[in-house]
């Protein structure tokens, strides 16, 4: 099916692709006699035009203009489009070609060559680290390439082509001394006499790096370019120019990158003039033209892949250059296109059909690829307006709000405002902790690994490794925060530390912790026991202390961005007032910090107590196995100081069981703590201190909570930004509006009737009413052939003709024959 589009084309083309062999490929008959009427407005002879009824005002100078008015409001309409969305970060894009190659490709030459003129914008190795978007504009006028650099800060600027140069190599150099790269475009818009009506965003060249230390820093490129590529490949409008520098398909590696099925990507093969004396038998020419299924998704964008060449050499003056002017440029290349098939057709031993023809050359692909995007604009016309006037919306409403915020900068109302921000703010303390849903786990979440690794694990003292808690805790895969994640924090508190055990006593302990009493030499193994079970267990429960303290801030100062978060969603946030948001987080942190403290200070005392006097009372889970142990102790060694077996047993039993008992009291005392003075004070206390220091600031000095003066500034920053985004929006709804009202006309038969109102009248308004009536068809028809065009040529390449605006009447079927007839260069 496509061969058939692609023999059709070329067929019709075949008369023009000759003759311009001696002068250029893609010269219109306009450019080379400025005052012959374009073959798209003439009248096909032995047919009825479509233009017949029109008043014979209309000349055929008339009828050109307003054809080309019709291409030219469309794709300005899409140019704008394509800036907006590039300058406000907008969530639509137009319709444009992606070039996507590696830097050996020839990915640089093929711009140029479908330019017309050489650019001189890319460089070798890895300089190239922005993306470059030119919007291309046909221009009879502009016999030199006019060239429009648009930035933020100066908007549309006239560049030469040497500034524009200049301009793309500093910002390339400032990335290359970064060592990054920007996925925002550097936009330029060129007319000229030889330019395709085409949007090409180019991007930097993918990086082949080798592997090894040796090249980490190449490697480091290579991925950051493929990521920015992958990102622009996600815009479903882009049409992928995907280029492959091979002569076997199976070799080529471009096209792993871009979508599976390369339904929107349309395959080139570059550099074909070398190629071509690779191959030995005709066979291996018909395999590279025809690759089979096996080779090359037969489900790409144009059926076949295309095949370009383009001469080498640069144009100027020097003695380095091999072309003199952009002419001889564009004459090379058409010579190297007739070039290329005369010597396949060599390979071959036969002429090449006229689909293979039309896929041969830079010239064919420029036309393919300017006929491809300007259906894709004609498909997206009627779902563009619904989104202008949705984005129209929504500014005018943030233009309104930030207006509302600039009126309210007045004393006693930024106080109110600060004083309802503050309760919303501690209620979504509260609601946090109580639990809730509203923010996302994936985004706020973490698992008890993550927690570890930001907030800190429980640490073995002794071996300075994480305490692994006996069974699985539950929920530890879980993303929590809030109440949720301070729950399982002690939780893990209290399996880890509760189900510790006594460090092994050696016996050098035991015999030091006897000691000699001072009114007798006896031994009080009692004494001893105790001495080493507090020892050990100060030892190793203070730390703990510090890490759960640790712990359980990192997870109640995790609550200040949720909370900001809801606020957000919930429209209570309080926009451009950075001063006293950070005065609010200040706030909270020093709370936070304080009441740890404050918490740890008393969990020190208590652990302080335990290990200072043992009371005997806490120590008796058994008391009859206790009076036992301590009876043997009595019996058997008052005297002795020599340390049997028995004896040992026995001491390391009663240490155990002292160190147990401090154990179980420490770990319950601390939950017991942690939740009465560190948890409790953030809902009881904080916003009473909140309330206080906020009232207490607005007494001193308000300028100290809100900076009122850069609040302002900031809000006529934004409320420019959003006048240029509303006037931006608004300019293009109008354009859009506009060419969806003709075509809306063109389907329901409004086109005839404004060919009728062009025929009467003979007093001066009615004339000129005629006049623009006339005017308002001919674009329409114009527009529709287009259409209609799109419909029947591309309808191979398996684009249904019902997701065409309207259906074709016998004029518009008329229009398209003769459109048809000439190059499509000739429609600008």
């Amino acid at each position: 099916m496509a061969e058939r589009w692609l023999a059709m084309h070329a067929s019709t083309n075949s008369r023009f692709t000759r003759a311009s062999q001696d002068t250029h490929a893609s010269l219109p008959p306009e450019a080379e006699e400025p005052h012959r009427t374009p073959p798209s407005v003439r009248r096909p002879v032995g047919r009825s035009s479509h233009l017949d009824g029109i008043s014979m005002e209309m000349s055929p100078g008339r009828s050109e203009r307003a054809f080309r008015t019709g291409n030219e409001r469309l794709y300005e309409a899409y140019n704008d489009l394509h800036a907006l969305a590039q300058d406000f970060e907008k969530p639509f894009d137009a319709p444009a070609i992606l070039v996507v190659g590696h830097q050996t490709d020839g990915k640089s030459a093929l711009v140029e060559a479908l330019m017309g003129f050489q650019f001189n914008h890319v460089g070798g190795g890895t300089k190239t680290r922005r993306p470059i978007t030119l919007h291309m504009k046909y221009n009879s006028a502009c016999v030199q390439p006019h060239c429009y650099l648009v930035t933020e800060d100066f908007g549309e600027q006239g560049v030469s082509l040497e500034e524009l140069q200049d301009h793309i190599e500093n910002e390339n150099s400032r990335l290359d001394r970064e060592g990054q790269f920007w996925s925002k475009e550097i936009v330029v818009k060129i007319e000229y006499k030889f330019c395709p009506n085409l949007t090409i965003i180019d991007t930097p060249g993918l990086i082949s790096a080798a592997p090894g230390k040796r090249n980490s820093n190449l490697q480091t490129s290579a991925r950051q370019v493929e990521a920015m590529v992958r990102l622009k490949m996600e815009q479903r409008e882009y049409i992928i120019l995907c280029l492959e520098d091979s002569n076997d398909w199976s070799n080529a590696t471009t096209r792993r990158l871009v979508d599976p099925a390369l339904t929107r990507t349309v395959v080139v093969s570059t550099k074909l003039d070398t190629r071509i004396p690779q191959f030995a038998r005709a066979s291996d020419v018909e395999m590279f033209l025809r690759p089979p299924s096996r080779l090359l998704e037969p489900t790409m964008l144009g059926g076949s892949p295309f095949f370009t060449s383009v001469p080498s050499g640069r144009v100027g003056n020097s003695q380095d250059a091999i072309f003199r002017s952009n002419e001889h440029f564009r004459q090379a290349v058409a010579e190297r296109e007739a070039l290329d098939v005369a010597e396949l057709e060599s390979r071959l031993g036969r002429r090449l059909g006229p689909g293979e023809r039309s896929r041969i050359g830079v010239g064919q692909l420029r036309r393919f690829a300017e006929h491809l995007l300007q259906r894709r604009y004609l498909e997206n016309v009627p779902t563009i307006v619904p989104v202008l006037e949705r984005e129209y919306r929504c500014a005018a409403r943030k233009l309104e709000e930030t207006q509302a915020e600039l009126n309210d900068l007045h004393p006693e109302r930024l106080k109110e405002k600060g004083r309802v921000f503050r309760e919303s703010f501690i209620a979504k303390l509260a609601l946090l902790l109580r639990g809730t849903v509203a923010a996302p786990p994936e985004r706020f979440g973490e698992t008890l690994a993550d927690e570890h690794v930001r907030g800190g694990a429980f640490l073995d003292p002794l071996t300075n490794k994480a305490i692994a808690v006996e069974g699985s805790l539950p929920n530890a895969h879980m993303r929590l925060f809030g109440g949720a994640q301070y729950h399982r924090a002690m939780a893990e508190f209290r399996a880890g530390i509760g189900e510790m055990t006594c460090p092994d006593i050696s016996r050098e302990e035991i015999v030091n912790a006897c000691g000699i009493d001072d009114f007798h030499d006896g031994v009080n193994y009692t004494r001893t026991a105790c001495v080493i079970a507090v020892s050990k267990a100060r030892d190793l429960f203070e730390p703990f202390l510090h890490q759960l303290g640790y712990r359980l801030a990192h997870i109640q100062r995790r609550m200040l961005p949720i909370s900001m978060h809801l606020l957000q969603r919930d429209g209570q946030f309080l926009n451009g007032h950075d001063l006293f948001l950070k005065r609010v987080g200040a706030a909270y942190h020093a709370f936070i910090e304080d009441s740890e403290t404050a918490c740890r200070g008393k969990c020190l005392e208590d652990l302080q107590s335990t290990t200072r006097y043992v009371t005997w009372s806490l120590h008796t889970k058994s008391r009859s196995s206790l009076k036992a142990m301590l009876g043997k102790v009595l019996e058997n060694t008052l005297w002795s100081r020599t340390l049997g077996a028995m004896s040992e047993e026995i001491v390391a039993a009663l240490v155990c069981q002292i160190f147990e008992g401090i154990r179980d009291h420490f770990v319950q005392a601390v939950e017991l703590k942690f939740n009465c003075f560190f948890l409790m004070p953030l809902i009881d206390a904080f916003p009473t201190r909140l309330r206080e220091e906020l009232e207490a600031a607005y007494a001193e000095d308000l300028d100290e909570v809100f900076d009122v003066a850069a609040v302002r500034a900031a809000l006529e920053g934004r409320l420019k930004a959003l006048e240029s985004e509303l006037a931006s929006v608004e300019r293009l709804q109008r354009k859009f509006a506009m060419i969806h009202s003709t075509l809306a006309q063109q389907q329901s038969g409004g086109g005839g009737g404004g060919t009728a109102g062009g025929g009467g009248g003979t007093a001066g308004g009615a004339k000129e009413a005629a006049r623009s009536s006339a005017e308002n068809a001919l674009l329409a028809e114009a527009l529709r052939a287009e259409a209609v065009r799109a419909s029947a040529e591309t309808n191979p390449l398996n684009l249904s003709q019902s997701s065409l605006p309207g259906r074709a009447g016998k004029a518009g079927t008329e229009a398209a024959r003769t459109v048809h007839r000439a190059p499509l260069s000739t429609l600008r």
